[in-house]
């Protein structure tokens, strides 16, 4: 059964936090404490302004979420972060580098308002809240599904979501892995096939997030009738042939990225989630998972490709499962 907002419940006297999630869409933010999570705001992602634009939005849209839930903002005990990457480090603080977010990476020909080489993100909160942890959004959405749900119980594991960025979180040994600025399981930015018309916000052409992310999907086959992947999905789903053969090919690189990571890390269980997949998952998660099952069975026998067990709650988690203790 996946876990909803009605059946997770907390300590009576936990202390309140807020939870922000930053993705290339939105920001959604909410307070939790024993009386579970409320407050729950969402705006689109700030892009114009100043490279502290999105700080500041953060900063103003957890004030309006502890108001909504009739929480002091100098009585949180922390906030947690969970946001699309890549990251940079500065002076030993994270910026966001995020390709969906950040317009002066790939340049102009991807079409952000802005020319940030980063966002500010870890130095203004860490100005405005006593205690702030902040972690790409698959390392929290990793530590939420394995808290809470799919992945309970797995030492090695990864969770994947595919939505207007693709993005990872992997579990080795029991170890949820980091890297050295906080970017391990940025797998949407490798190369697992040929492509050269498929611009990534990162500025590689036909990596993975270029070629299958839910705002690649619009710019790669607008031309072809389809605005969205909401659209494509539907056609596809109605059974019309030149949708179904893009969906496949979607699958296909899906399928490889998660072939590569279950091979590389010998991993027992994925986990996914992320907009794209989750309105359409019984569609996709087969076609995904043929591009894994019967392959080198000395390593991909038993592993499971499932749905997140949080479902299209993992980003409401994800922040929380950073700061829960």
């Amino acid at each position: 059964m996946s876990l909803t907002a009605a059946n997770l419940s907390f300590p009576p006297a936990m202390a309140p936090v807020a939870c922000v999630d930053i993705g290339g869409t939105k920001v959604a933010v909410s307070v939790a404490d024993g009386q579970g999570v409320r407050g729950k705001l969402a705006e689109p992602t700030a892009t114009v302004g100043d490279r502290g634009a999105l700080a500041d939005q953060i900063i103003r849209m957890v004030a309006q979420s502890c108001a909504s839930a009739g929480v002091a903002v100098a009585d949180l005990s922390a906030v947690g972060v969970v946001s699309c990457g890549p990251f940079v480090m500065a002076d030993g603080l994270i910026e966001l580098a995020a390709p969906n977010i950040c317009g002066g990476i790939a340049g102009k020909a991807r079409g952000l308002p802005n020319d940030w080489p980063t966002a500010y993100l870890e130095a203004p909160l860490r100005a405005a809240f006593a205690n702030v942890r902040v972690e790409n959004d698959g390392v929290g959405a990793l530590e939420a599904e394995r808290r809470w749900g799919a992945l309970q119980g797995m030492d090695h594991c990864a969770y994947v979501t595919w939505s207007t960025g693709i993005g990872m979180g992997v579990c080795v040994d029991g170890h949820v892995l980091r890297g050295k600025n906080g970017n391990a399981g940025h797998a949407g930015h490798s190369f697992v096939s040929d492509n050269f018309d498929a611009l990534c916000g990162c500025g590689n052409v036909g990596d993975v997030e270029g070629l299958i992310a839910g705002n690649a999907i619009a710019r790669r086959f607008a031309s072809q009738g389809y605005a969205d992947a909401a659209a494509l999905l539907a056609a596809a789903r109605a059974g019309q042939a030149d949708a179904l053969a893009l969906v496949d090919g979607l699958c296909l690189v899906m399928g490889r990225v998660i072939y590569n990571m279950v091979v590389t890390l010998d991993l027992q269980r994925v986990s996914m989630g992320g907009s794209v997949f989750w309105h359409h998952r019984d569609f996709l998660l087969p076609k995904v998972a043929a591009h894994v099952q019967g392959k080198l069975s000395a390593l991909t026998k038993g592993v499971d490709i499932v749905p997140a067990g949080l479902g299209n709650l993992v980003g409401d988690y994800a922040a929380l499962a950073l700061v829960m203790d």
